[in-house]
C-alpha cells in the first residue's frame, strides 16, 4: 500500500530525524558561542563551554606579603587567604590543593603542613586561609605559594561591555547599517524590475540573458574584486561607501534577478493577461499585480541579502577605506578585538555575537511579521 493516498511513508521516521540532527548540528556552535560569551578568560582556557555550569579546577599563584610578617613566638608569620590574591580576582572558591613549586602546584592537601626550602613551613585550609611561618625575616619578598581551586562557574556580561565600548564601535555599527540598508534595498529593486523583463515581456535576447544570469552565479566572489575595485577608482568612487554599495549589488544581483525571476513566472497568467486586456501597461502590471503577489519572495531574498552583507569582512575589507571612521562592526572586530585580545575567547564570542545578534533579529522580525503578513494578504 505504499504510495496511496492518505498513507504515509515508512520513512517518515527517518526524514524526522535527520532533520532533527541538522537542527542540532546547527544550533550547537552557536549556543557554544552564547555560553561563551559569559565566561572569562581563564574557565574557558580550562574546560568546554558544555562544562559552563560545573566547577572549574585551576591553578594559580601567588605571593605572600613579606610586610605583613608579625613576630609569633620567635617565628615570623604571614597569614591571609589566597582567594585575596590579585591573580585570584577575590572570588569564591575551594582549595583542592596546593604546593611550593610550580613542577607541582598541587602536592599537598589542604590543611597539611609543607617545609619550604629555605626553612619555615606553609599551610593552606580548604577555605583559602594560609599560614607561612619562618625561623628569619622574610626580606622583601615573601616566598610564592601555589594552590589549585575549584572555581564555581562565573557568568557575567564583562565580554559585552568590553565589545561595545571599545573605541570606535558604536561609529562602526552605524557604518554596518549604512553598508547594509542600501546593499540590501538597491538589487532589490534593480531584480525586481528586470526580474518582471525577463518573466512576462518579449524581447530579442531574452534567453541569452536568463542564461548569462544563470552563468553569473558560478562566477567567484574573490575573482571580482580586485578588477572591480579597479573600475571603481576609474569611475571616481574608489574606495568608498558608494563603492562597496554598487559592489555589493553587483554581487547580489544575480541570484536575486534568478530567484524573482523564477518566482514571477509562476504567477496565474491569466490574471495578467487579463490586466492587459483591460489596457494595463506593463509597468502597471508589474506595480499594482506582480509587485503586490511577489512581496513573499522579495522579502525572503531581503533577509539572505541582509544576513550576507551585515556579516561580510571580504568586501568591506576590500571596498572600504582602512581609517576607524570608515570600518564596520566584522572588520573592527576582526582588525582591533580579534588582534589584540586574540587569546581572550570570551571577549571574540561575545564580540561575534554581537555582531550576529542584529541580523538574528531582523531574520526572525522579517519572518513572523512581514513575510507572513504580505503572504495573507496576497492570498486576500
Amino acid at each position: 500500500m505504499q504510495g496511496v493516498a492518505g498513507h504515509k511513508s515508512r520513512l517518515t521516521w527517518a526524514v524526522n530525524l535527520t532533520v532533527l540532527a541538522l537542527v542540532v548540528l546547527w544550533l550547537i556552535p552557536t549556543v557554544g558561542l552564547l555560553v561563551s560569551s559569559f565566561r572569562d578568560r581563564d574557565q574557558i582556557s580550562a574546560t568546554g563551554w558544555w562544562q559552563a555550569p560545573f566547577a572549574v579546577e585551576q591553578t594559580y599563584r601567588m605571593r605572600a606579603d613579606a610586610g605583613a610578617a608579625v613576630q609569633e613566638g620567635g617565628q615570623y608569620v604571614i597569614a591571609g587567604n589566597v582567594f585575596d590574591s590579585d591573580g585570584y580576582a577575590g572570588a569564591a572558591g575551594r582549595v583542592t590543593g596546593f604546593g611550593i613549586t610550580g613542577r607541582d602546584p598541587a602536592g599537598f592537601a589542604p590543611g597539611a603542613v609543607a617545609d619550604l626550602r629555605r626553612g619555615g613551613t606553609v599551610s593552606v585550609q580548604p577555605d583559602g586561609v594560609f599560614r607561612v611561618t619562618a625561623p628569619e625575616d622574610f626580606g622583601r619578598r615573601g616566598p610564592n605559594i601555589y594552590f589549585q581551586a575549584a572555581t564555581p562557574p562565573r557568568f557575567s556580561l564583562d565580554n559585552y561591555a568590553r565589545v561595545l565600548g571599545a573605541d570606535a564601535m558604536g561609529q562602526a555599527f552605524i557604518n554596518t547599517l549604512t553598508v547594509t540598508i542600501p546593499a540590501t534595498v538597491i538589487p532589490i529593486l534593480i531584480a525586481a524590475f528586470a526580474a518582471y523583463a525577463l518573466a512576462w515581456m518579449e524581447f530579442p535576447g531574452r534567453g541569452l540573458l536568463i542564461a548569462a544570469v544563470v552563468g553569473l552565479l558560478v562566477v567567484p566572489l574573490q575573482l571580482a574584486l580586485v578588477p572591480l575595485l579597479k573600475l571603481h577608482q576609474t569611475v571616481g568612487i574608489g574606495q568608498s561607501f558608494v563603492g562597496i554599495w554598487m559592489a555589493h549589488t553587483g554581487f547580489g544581483l544575480p541570484l536575486a534577478v534568478y530567484l524573482l525571476r523564477n518566482y514571477m513566472a509562476g504567477l496565474p497568467r491569466d490574471i495578467i493577461e487579463c490586466a492587459k486586456v483591460d489596457g494595463a501597461t506593463d509597468f502597471q502590471v508589474f506595480t499594482r499585480i506582480v509587485l503586490p503577489l511577489s512581496f513573499p519572495a522579495l522579502a525572503s531574498f531581503a533577509i539572505f541579502q541582509f544576513l550576507w552583507v551585515w556579516n561580510d569582512l571580504l568586501v568591506a575589507k576590500v571596498f572600504l577605506p582602512s581609517s576607524d571612521e570608515a570600518k564596520v562592526m566584522t572588520v573592527k572586530i576582526a582588525d582591533d578585538l580579534l588582534g589584540s585580545r586574540g587569546g581572550d575567547w570570551g571577549i571574540l564570542a561575545a564580540a561575534a555575537f554581537t555582531s550576529i545578534a542584529v541580523p538574528l533579529l531582523v531574520f526572525f522580525t522579517l519572518q513572523r511579521y512581514l513575510v507572513r503578513g504580505l503572504l495573507a494578504g496576497s492570498v486576500k
